[in-house]
């Protein structure tokens, strides 16, 4: 078929088919997906056999709670990144900290604290290499932003999430920090390790097909948000990190990886009120205003609640 019969098939199964009322917007897209693939089924020549286990793949994906691993996998949340950048710019909105993927692991409702916190429960610390991260939370106009809301989550030692993984306590190494008077935060923590795509999973079947790897490299988490701004949607990258600038996620960014910086110093050890060696990063988070001239910064997705 060529792809203007492909279109008018299509037309007549999505459109002339509508007796009641009819959302325009979810016409305008179910009619351009079907469309578009069809013309992908007719292009690649695509077989009934292979078209039913690409459904059973998706099936088994989504039974598997792994299509929030899927997207980033495939580019697709990087993607959607892209786009709000692009948009941005054409609003006339500049610097700012870059934004990277949310992930599927964020969970809402973590303890509060303003000014400081620790994330990690205790129970890895003998192995851990105890991390301190600290920095401001500076506004449109370059001033740090009291009450700024920064919460951050990350992996264990094992690259597992707490609520995902029932051997952590709850709301292990996740936090909401407050930024103090000053617009400053910090947290005590310990470094994280990174993950992979689950070996006998849907995202790493597909990704073995395609001859890559389901690494991630270890990072944190974050979200940043102040009144009147655009919400920060972002992670650093812990510097070293094998998998740093070879992300199976497409989420590593320039700006995103600080400097990681080992402190021996006795004197500073012992301020912590530590026995060892600590890892310490500095990293300032800077907001842009916000503007009805870009698309929302707040993506609404379902997102877990312990």
């Amino acid at each position: 078929m060529t792809h203007a019969e492909i279109d008018a098939l299509v037309k007549s199964f999505i459109v002339d088919t509508a007796k009641g009322e009819v959302n325009p917007r979810v016409q305008q897209v179910v009619l351009r997906l079907t469309s578009d693939l069809f013309k992908a089924i007719e292009d690649l020549d695509l077989q009934p056999s292979e078209i039913w286990k690409g459904l059973e793949f998706l099936s088994e994906a989504g039974a598997r709670n792994e299509l929030g691993l899927l997207a980033p996998g495939i580019g697709l949340e990087r993607f959607i990144d892209i786009r709000l950048d692009e948009a941005e710019a054409k609003a006339g909105i500049t610097g700012g900290t870059p934004r990277t993927i949310e992930g599927p692991l964020y969970v809402a409702g973590a303890p509060e604290s303003v000014g400081f916190a620790r994330l990690d429960d205790g129970s890895e610390a003998d192995e851990g290499e105890v991390l301190f991260m600290q920095g401001t939370v500076y506004g449109a106009d370059g001033k740090p932003l009291p009450g700024a809301r920064v919460e951050v989550w990350h992996a264990n030692l094992m690259g597992n999430y707490s609520f995902f993984d029932k051997t952590q306590s709850a709301f292990n190494l996740r936090r909401t920090i407050v930024a103090d008077e000053n617009g400053r935060y910090q947290f005590r923590s310990i470094v994280p390790m990174g993950y992979g795509c689950p070996p006998d999973g849907s995202t790493q079947r597909l990704l073995d097909l395609l001859g890559r790897h389901g690494r991630r490299p270890a990072h944190i988490h974050f979200f940043v948000t102040a009144a009147g701004h655009r919400k920060l949607t972002t992670q650093i990258n812990i510097e070293g990190d094998e998998y740093c600038w070879d992300d199976f996620a497409f989420a590593s960014r320039e700006g995103l990886v600080p400097t990681l910086n080992r402190v021996t110093d006795a004197a500073e050890i012992d301020r912590k009120g530590l026995h060892k060696p600590f890892a310490s990063i500095d990293f300032d988070f800077h907001l842009n205003a916000e503007t009805a001239a870009a698309p929302a910064s707040e993506v609404e997705r379902q997102r877990a609640r312990a």
